[in-house]
C-alpha cells in the first residue's frame, strides 16, 4: 500500500498474495483476514505478545466450503477437511463470535458446527439494534468514511460491547494455554476494537496496534466482491459503490483517533474494561501476564 492509497480501489493480487503469505497473517481455508496477535513488542524490554494464542478474523461461516467433509467415528459426525483441520492444528478450540442473530440471518452466514470446537456467541449489539432505522443510521455514518463518523460508531461499539469483550478477556485470564479466535463479519470494527484492547492491555505501542488495524485493508481483499455484493443490496449503497467501499476502510489514522477517544471519553483502556467489562485490577494484572512472553526464555 502507498501513502496515497484511498482504500477504495482493488489491490494488486500479487501484492495481496505476498502479504497474506507472511506473518501476522495465518491461512485457514474458507476464512478471510486471519492473523495472529503474537510477537508484537511491548513497553517492557524483551517482552512480546504471546504467539499462537490470540487470533482475529472475519466470519467463519464459509470454513465448511473448503475441501468437502471428513467423517469422524460415524456418519453423523462431520467436520470440514481443510479449514477446521487447520484451525484445530493451531490448537484453536474456542471461537468468540461477535455478530448478532439478525446480522447472521441477513447475510445467510450462520455459525458453523465444528466438532471439538466451542463457538461462544458474544454479540456486541442486541437484536433490537438491527432495526431498519438503527441500521440505516449506522450505514449513513459508515458511508461518509470520515474519522469523525467512525468515532461515533466506535463509541457505540464500546458502549454496547462490554459484556462481549469481558467474555474474551476472562478467557485470557482463566485459560492462558488455550488459544482462541474472535471475529465479527469482516473482522474490522468490532474485531479491531477488542484486538486493540487486548494489545493495549499487553503494553503494545499505539503505533503497532494501528498498523495491525490497517492490515485489514489487505486481509479483506479475497472477500472484496462478496462483501460488496452484500452491501450493494442495501438501498443506501445500491447506486453508490464508493460509499460502500468507504464503509470498509481501515486506515491507520482511524485507530490512532480511537485511542484518543478511549482516553478522553472512557479514561483509558484499563478504566474502560473495569467499568464496562466489570474486571478488577487483579484481573488485569493476570490478563496482562497471560498475553505476553519473555524473548529471553526462547534462547
Amino acid at each position: 500500500m502507498t501513502a496515497t492509497d484511498s482504500g477504495l480501489e482493488p489491490l494488486d493480487p500479487a501484492y495481496v498474495a505476498d502479504v497474506l503469505s507472511r506473518p501476522p497473517f495465518i491461512q485457514i481455508p474458507g476464512v478471510c483476514n486471519v492473523r495472529d496477535l503474537g510477537s508484537y513488542p511491548t513497553a517492557s524490554p524483551d517482552v512480546v505478545t504471546k504467539a499462537g494464542y490470540a487470533y482475529r478474523s472475519a466470519e467463519l461461516s464459509s470454513i465448511t466450503e473448503e475441501g468437502g467433509y471428513l467423517s469422524l467415528f460415524d456418519i453423523c459426525k462431520l467436520i470440514p477437511i481443510q479449514g477446521a483441520r487447520k484451525m484445530i492444528s493451531l490448537g484453536i478450540f474456542t471461537v468468540f463470535d461477535l455478530r448478532s442473530d439478525p446480522e447472521m440471518m441477513k447475510y445467510s452466514s450462520p455459525i458453523p458446527t465444528i466438532e471439538g470446537v466451542e463457538i461462544v456467541p458474544t454479540p456486541v449489539f442486541k437484536s433490537e439494534d438491527y432495526s431498519p432505522e438503527k441500521l440505516a443510521k449506522r450505514f449513513e455514518l459508515y458511508a461518509t468514511g470520515t474519522t469523525e463518523a467512525f468515532m461515533i460508531l466506535y463509541s457505540q461499539i464500546l458502549e454496547h460491547g462490554g459484556p462481549a469483550f469481558g467474555a474474551i478477556l476472562r478467557h485470557v485470564r482463566d485459560k492462558p494455554n488455550s488459544p482462541f479466535i474472535f471475529h465479527c463479519t469482516a473482522g474490522k470494527d468490532r474485531t479491531g476494537i477488542i484486538a486493540a484492547i487486548l494489545l493495549k492491555l499487553a503494553g503494545v505501542d499505539n503505533h503497532f496496534i494501528s498498523q495491525d488495524y490497517s492490515l485489514t485493508r489487505v486481509g479483506r481483499e479475497p472477500d472484496r466482491e462478496k462483501v460488496l455484493g452484500r452491501l450493494l443490496k442495501e438501498p443506501l449503497f445500491a447506486a453508490n459503490s464508493e460509499a460502500a467501499m468507504r464503509m470498509l476502510t481501515s486506515r491507520y489514522e482511524t485507530m490512532r483517533a480511537f485511542f484518543n477517544l478511549l482516553e478522553e471519553k472512557y479514561g483509558g483502556v484499563e478504566t474502560y474494561v473495569k467499568t464496562y467489562a466489570e474486571l478488577t485490577d487483579e484481573d488485569l494484572k493476570t490478563i496482562r501476564s497471560n498475553l505476553v512472553v519473555s524473548t529471553k526464555s526462547r534462547i
